[in-house]
């Protein structure tokens, strides 16, 4: 049953890994905004006739977003914006039951111990929580700026991570249980290695949250230089200093490059390492990939700023942080 078990998170990843395309989507096609009430049950069936849908227009008309941005767009725009954010919210409630039910069913089934039982219940309320926060978050925009806050845009991203992170983890676990072995000093190190790569892609993650909650991509669209510049001049233009980090867009994007700079060189590094070790062959697949997949997400990252941040391009990128930040886990996982 432990692989069963397994498969299932596998598949509750997938779901989260969609999620946070679509997640990118519905930011990137400005939809988020298009819904203004958090109904978590009635809020599943989308308006079913005209007048349904008047009605919902209505709300939408008194939004910052509407007044500011979208006056006079018409019903059939709107529901262009609003089919994303309700697929996007649909796609939560789907998770939602994807991972409750069979939860339900293996623990009738007594195939999950107490230990396991409680990493996937906290895992469970780590979902709620991310629920609500991405109704905290669609409420920053609903007041007077037509934008959702960074910050709460951030966390609500760097939430989906770590809840993406616990069920793969897991999952890893319960198919490729720990062995005794610690190794020698030189896995050890190479163990540390990695976690410290981890945590520096997760934070470059939390960087991405901020130049897509302020639009830092849609500045300074030249590389490798900012406009001809390797530290542009505005980057400590804002009072007090620390807004920078949050605020200013040039800083923003200019922390975003750093850090995969930082991951350009450090993750090769940590490849040729790995290969000065008689690693199993499972293990050198993993940092293989480790290294392509950084490669495929700077050349996204790279191409999503020179063209001024197309959807397909952007969505892509989104997509590439999941999929650079789960070779990343397998990785940590092989060397444990």
């Amino acid at each position: 049953m432990q692989k069963s078990i397994a498969v299932w998170l596998l598949a509750c990843c997938a779901l989260v890994f969609a999620m946070v395309v679509v997640g990118g989507v519905t930011r990137l096609t400005n939809s988020g905004l298009s819904i203004v009430e958090w109904q978590p049950i009635v809020g599943t069936f989308p308006p079913l006739s005209q007048s349904d849908w008047e009605v919902v227009f209505e709300k939408y008309h008194q939004t910052p977003q509407y007044q500011k941005v979208n006056q006079g767009m018409s019903l059939e725009e709107f529901k262009g914006i609003f089919w994303w954010e309700y697929f996007h919210r649909l796609l939560g409630r789907v998770i939602g039951l994807a991972f409750f039910i069979p939860f339900i069913y293996f623990v009738a089934r007594k195939g999950i111990d107490r230990p396991l039982g409680l990493k996937l219940a906290g895992i469970f309320l780590l979902g709620g929580l991310q629920g609500a926060m991405g109704w905290y978050m669609v409420k920053s925009g609903l007041v007077d700026n037509p934008h959702v806050s960074q910050y709460r845009l951030t966390a609500h991203l760097g939430l989906a991570f770590v809840i993406y992170a616990a069920m793969l983890w897991v999952a890893l676990g319960l198919l490729f249980p720990a062995s005794a072995s610690q190794g020698d000093d030189r896995l050890r190190s190479l163990r540390q290695f990695s976690l410290a790569l981890t945590s520096l892609i997760f934070i470059m993650v939390l960087s991405g949250g901020f130049v897509a909650g302020i639009r830092a991509g849609l500045a300074y669209n030249t590389f490798p230089l900012m406009n001809g510049h390797f530290i542009p001049p505005e980057i400590f233009m804002l009072e007090p200093w620390y807004r920078n980090f949050f605020d200013n867009m040039a800083t923003v994007q200019f922390d975003h490059r750093m850090i995969a700079w930082m991951l350009a060189f450090l993750v090769p590094l940590f490849w040729f390492k790995s290969r000065q070790l008689p690693l199993p062959a499972s293990t050198r697949l993993a940092c293989n990939l480790l290294l392509a997949m950084l490669a495929v997400q700077i050349s996204l990252g790279i191409a999503t700023l020179l063209l001024v941040v197309p959807l397909p391009l952007a969505a892509a990128h989104q997509g590439g942080a999941v999929l650079l930040f789960t070779a990343a886990l397998w990785v940590n996982h092989k060397l444990r």
